[in-house]
């Protein structure tokens, strides 16, 4: 194909998109790839399947390519699909949050802002950002969902979420996102005061895999982190760890049970102060780690999350400021 070929196909499909594609169909697109089902897509905009197959059909007889393959696991995503459904689902997302603002403003609320959080930010760095600003914006609906960095970025992609604070995603979740560093963090490994381990001197790497293990998931960066460390000495990570973020779960397990864990020093500082529990004095080297924030741009934040995103950076500071104090 020529380049004058290709462009003049380009600017047809351009064209196609942009005049003939309708919300109703983009549900559709969505919802096909969701349920890898046209006729569970049906179901859900309440239309029938011949209805949907035909509108379907003339989605692709109208942009000249195919959007999807049957298999034997459904109804799958061409690439042509999945560039479509793609930018469907945050075109739907930025559509439902317009609405919901103008809902917000109508109803005196001042708009809202969707925050996915991680472990490393929900002990401080979060609650201190939220607290201020429903005292200066009391009218503004603030969303708070938790996860790890597989779940919640995703999300961002798609306008789910507004933004993402926790330790900074690996540089797969970069492309096409803007990550901001607020401050380093150390984690430290911790048990309760009347464990065997908590007035000990030197904990060496083989006793640390005899323990009963609480650990981030997998695909975390400090579970990655304490991983290597263990390899590195040529010895398994802990093995049968329990996989949990949430802190609640974590302390009443730590308190109740020999288990020892690892955590952002920030999440654990309160209790450790408390004597509740005691820093395990071991060789595991982590390494200070980037908190930060993830968004896609600022240009796509509501007035509401660029407020909020403005609050987060002074908080940051602060938590900086005070821990160049102590220091």
């Amino acid at each position: 194909m020529s380049k004058q070929l290709h462009r003049n196909s380009h600017v047809k499909i351009t064209e196609r998109v942009s005049t003939r594609l309708k919300l109703k169909q983009l549900r559709l697109l969505v919802a096909i790839a969701e349920h890898s089902s046209i006729l569970h897509a049906a179901e859900e905009l309440f239309i029938s399947q011949p209805a949907a197959t035909k509108l379907l059909k003339d989605l692709e007889t109208d942009f000249g390519v195919t959007l999807f393959s049957r298999t034997n696991r459904g109804v799958i995503p061409t690439e042509f699909g999945e560039a479509l459904v793609r930018h469907g689902k945050l075109i739907l997302a930025q559509i439902s949050h317009a609405a919901q603002e103008l809902d917000d403003l109508n109803e005196g609320l001042g708009g809202r802002v969707v925050v996915g959080t991680l472990l490393a930010a929900s002990a401080e760095l979060l609650p201190e950002t939220i607290r201020n600003v429903h005292e200066q914006r009391p009218n503004v609906s603030i969303i708070v969902r938790d996860g790890t960095n597989d779940f919640l970025m995703p999300l961002v992609y798609t306008g789910e979420v507004d933004m993402v604070v926790g330790r900074l995603a690996e540089y797969r979740y970069r492309e096409d996102l803007s990550q901001e560093v607020l401050y380093n963090e150390p984690a430290v490994v911790v048990c309760r005061s009347g464990h065997q381990l908590a007035k000990a001197k030197h904990v060496p790497f083989s006793q640390l895999v005899e323990q009963d293990w609480i650990l981030p998931p997998t695909q975390t960066t400090l579970r990655r982190q304490v991983d290597k460390e263990f390899l590195d000495q040529d010895l398994p990570p802990p093995p049968n760890p329990v996989e949990c973020v949430s802190f609640l779960t974590n302390r009443a397990l730590l308190m109740s049970t020999d288990m020892i864990g690892v955590f952002p020093l920030h999440v654990v500082r309160k209790e450790i102060l408390a004597g509740e529990l005691v820093t395990v004095q071991c060789p595991l080297q982590i390494s200070n780690s980037p908190v930060g924030v993830t968004y896609r741009s600022e240009k796509a934040l509501s007035p509401a999350a660029a407020s909020f995103l403005d609050e987060l950076r002074k908080h940051a500071k602060a938590i900086k400021e005070r821990e160049s104090a102590t220091d």
